[in-house]
């Protein structure tokens, strides 16, 4: 038995791998300075004991490895300890590559938005299909309720390629660990402003990872993105581009709503055959990534007749536009949208399926780029399809310079000068009494955080829910 110490164990994907790696036999062991749940809920429900702090003592006697976290830095008391004991130190994206993505057929999603829907769709059609299929994503997709799951060597291996640095001792994106055998690339924008300088290092950053693809592997990128298809362009493999525009090798036609039902119907144009897909999501974003999807399965030789079963019966990821209310009258959605084309996209999305509604878009920016300045110009046009607009103080605002914050301020003045409802509110009690007075029959809300915003989407639905229920 192997015994594995994870040093930051709370964290989401570390918390998955340390569950995959108990499930498979293996001694495993973890420390954190917070526990709390979900995660504190799913690794005592496995009996994994998690240490509180960090303290030398807690990887004596030695494991076999230490997994460090990518929140760990210089100065943490266990980094420091395994350094200067010589432990076999690694990080999170590489145990998962040795363990759990070598010897399997590695499916990448990457790009700044959509990965988690995708990856998800991805692993339950894939599943459904009856494929051997294991996935690790940054979500929960609903039909599975967990994020990550273990597949034998040869299955399929689903995961979502996230950009962001690797760990404080490996500044490369994490899917460059991921040895992708089909990589989708869903879009390439600016993020990640606290370890990328511009958007040229994000390109050099995904071309990095196509150069580890094989000859016979496969690229599918959103061909209406100029940046991913640049990048794509750059792979040793074969490339397959997608979108609505005509030039693209599979053209995305006749976009509209399912009728009588929550979602879309679309024609794919592939290969000299056109076929129709219907999707129980809505948004121009899902269709996107649901094609892309669709062309990962024809190329493994899935039927359309699976895919579609597939599609008809994916329930979509947790905080990805989940609808929270149960009643008609007033319904909540939740989503995890923090750049300004994550949110244009998400608020078109409720436009688009709800036409004469009026949408009240309730917004906490809390990712290291979303509370800087980079995307000043482009907030207030993000919220142009919302009727109502309330701002949340920006996550941990007062460690940055004033000059280098977001102006919440500015984007409300905009906004109001563009016929807008909008406001900056500071406290959270003061949010959802504000939202639950003004909410009106017909209306929806539309909450969006990286964080937990103090369960107020959940507190917003249930208090609705009470009320038309």
């Amino acid at each position: 038995m192997t015994h594995y110490h994870f040093s930051g164990i709370c964290g989401t994907a570390m918390a998955s791998l340390a569950v995959l790696l108990k499930n498979r036999g293996q001694q495993v062991t973890g420390s954190d300075q917070n526990i709390y749940p979900p995660m504190s809920t799913l690794l005592e429900e496995n009996k994994i004991q998690v240490f509180s702090g960090y303290r030398p003592a807690h990887l004596q006697p030695h494991p076999d490895f230490v997994v460090l976290g990518n929140a760990l830095s210089r100065g943490n008391p266990e980094v420091e300890y395994a350094l200067k004991e010589h432990l076999h130190y690694l990080s999170m994206a590489e145990l998962l590559k040795n363990e759990f993505i070598r010897g399997r057929l590695s499916l990448v999603i990457s790009g700044t938005h959509g990965k988690s829907s995708t990856a998800g769709l991805t692993a339950h059609l894939f599943a459904q299909a009856g494929r051997p299929t294991g996935f690790m994503i940054g979500g929960i997709p609903l039909n599975f309720d967990t994020s990550a799951r273990d597949v034998a060597a040869g299955g399929y291996f689903v995961v979502e390629g996230d950009e962001y640095d690797t760990s404080f001792f490996d500044k490369r994106s994490k899917f460059f660990h991921y040895l992708p055998d089909r990589l989708i690339i869903n879009n390439i924008e600016f993020d990640h402003a606290d370890i990328f300088n511009n958007l040229e290092e994000i390109k050099k950053s995904f071309i990095l990872a196509l150069r580890q693809m094989p000859e016979n592997g496969l690229i599918l990128v959103n061909g209406d993105d100029e940046n991913a298809v640049e990048v794509a362009r750059q792979g040793f493999c074969p490339l397959v581009t997608f979108g609505l525009g005509s030039a693209n090798d599979a053209v995305i036609e006749k976009l509209r709503p399912n009728r009588g039902a929550i979602g879309m119907t679309f024609t794919l144009n592939y290969e000299g055959e056109a076929q129709e897909y219907s999707l129980p999501l809505f948004g121009e974003f899902n269709v996107r990534n649901a094609t892309a999807v669709i062309l990962l399965a024809l190329h493994e030789g899935l039927s359309r007749t699976e895919i579609q079963a597939g599609l008809s019966s994916y329930k979509g990821v947790k905080r990805r536009l989940e609808r929270l209310t149960t009643n008609d009258q007033v319904r909540v959605f939740d989503d995890f949208a923090h750049h300004p084309t994550a949110i244009a996209e998400t608020i078109k999305a409720l436009r688009h399926a709800w036409p004469e509604a009026k949408i009240h878009a309730i917004y906490e920016a809390r990712s290291n780029t979303s509370v800087r300045k980079f995307h000043q110009i482009k907030m207030a046009e993000a919220f142009m399809d919302a009727d109502q607009i309330t701002f949340y103080k920006l996550h941990r605002g007062e460690s940055l310079p004033p000059e280098n914050r977001l102006d919440l301020n500015q984007v409300v003045t905009e906004l109001v000068h563009q016929g807008k409802e909008a406001a900056y509110i500071e406290e959270i009690e003061e949010i959802a009494a504000h939202a639950l007075q003004q909410a009106k029959p017909g209306e929806l809300i539309l909450v969006m955080s990286q964080g937990a915003f103090a369960g107020l989407a959940r507190r917003l639905a249930q208090a609705l829910d009470q009320q038309y229920g």
